[in-house]
């Protein structure tokens, strides 16, 4: 069936201010570039660059930083007309510091945030029917009403043919308490084709390991997630999924299917200059390749190409790649 959009995004949206003074520690920055950001949209953009038809379902405020994030995503041939201004809500911003190879501070500025004020109308007027993958991020899930239109969203989709992707995206700071988070990961599996995530947050997302349960909230934030990632990659497939992809940084992706398959998928070694946003790279080009019907393990070489070029970047959406410059990129690798 021929759908308008290949993509319908729906999550957060922000302005990311990126440090110009990429080494210095967050207290001694002296000044910020400003970018598009927020997971959904930038996989929204990324898979616009790539060729697909995308269109994002976040919200704005009646704000200069809406006018900002629009006016961008119009540029790059986004559809934006599914994403509302909320009155009396301002859109989001996010501070993010860059000190190579490991240490990547972000500040979140979404208190009265517009885009967790998506309602089921909003779902409603959305191109949900009309799309062939509706892709969201685990974040939607922290507050309503987003929680509750992202569910809605999914089960809508989900009743008409579109396929659904979740992007585990665990922000730990975004939650009341962290190990709600997976609470509401798991109550949206059921609904979920695929699934994209880190061992972290797969870990996360299914409470592997026992002793989360006593964690704090800023113990579980500052330490990374343990536990046995095939048994959570396992239970979680059993709980709906039927594929998995895990995304492995340097190594690559690791794609976990229903029947036990699982395929992995080299990255492409480059020099570290800013992690944050390749996941999101990584979905694009993945998203791509689903689309397009691709095999999983050339689906997962395009998205880890797209994330390899972009920690090689200042930004994130600004900075996504075009078709022409991943084959160009790949072909020093000997392609996808």
């Amino acid at each position: 069936m021929s759908r308008t959009y290949d993509v319908l995004n729906m999550g957060r949206s922000s302005i990311d201010l990126y440090s110009n003074d990429v080494g210095s520690p967050f207290e001694q920055i002296n000044s910020f570039a400003a970018y598009v950001g927020g997971s959904p949209t930038n996989i929204t953009v990324g898979a616009r660059r790539l060729g697909l038809k995308t269109a994002l379902l976040s919200a704005v405020g009646e704000d200069p930083v809406g006018d900002f994030i629009l006016h961008f995503l119009r540029n790059e041939g986004v559809e934006t007309r599914f994403t509302p201004r909320k009155p009396g809500h301002r859109t989001s911003a996010v501070l993010l510091g860059i000190e190579p190879p490991d240490k990547f501070p972000l500040v979140y500025y979404r208190d009265n945030c517009a885009d967790i004020e998506l309602t089921i109308d909003d779902v409603l007027a959305a191109p949900v029917a009309d799309s062939t993958v509706l892709q969201f991020a685990g974040t939607n899930l922290s507050k309503d009403p987003s929680r509750s239109s992202t569910i809605f969203a999914a089960e809508y989709a989900q009743q008409h043919g579109t396929k659904v992707v979740l992007d585990i995206d665990f922000r730990p700071n975004q939650w009341h308490d962290p190990r709600a988070f997976g609470v509401a990961i798991r109550s949206a599996l059921r609904l979920v084709d695929v699934v994209i995530g880190t061992e972290d947050e797969i870990n996360a997302a299914m409470m592997t390991d026992p002793h989360q349960v006593n964690l704090t909230h800023s113990q579980i934030s500052d330490a990374k997630v343990s536990g046995d990632v095939q048994s959570a990659v396992q239970t979680m497939l059993n709980m709906g999924p039927s594929v998995l992809v895990e995304k492995r940084g340097e190594h690559g992706a690791r794609v976990h299917l229903k029947d036990g398959t699982v395929i992995d998928a080299p990255g492409f070694p480059v020099d570290i200059y800013n992690i944050l946003g390749a996941g999101d790279a990584f979905g694009a080009g993945f998203l791509y390749g689903y689309v397009k019907g691709w095999d999983w393990y050339k689906a997962a070489r395009l998205g880890n190409a797209c994330g390899a070029i972009v920690v090689t970047k200042h930004g994130c959406a600004n900075f996504m790649p075009t078709m022409p410059e991943i084959e160009a990129f790949v072909a020093g690798y000997g392609g996808l």
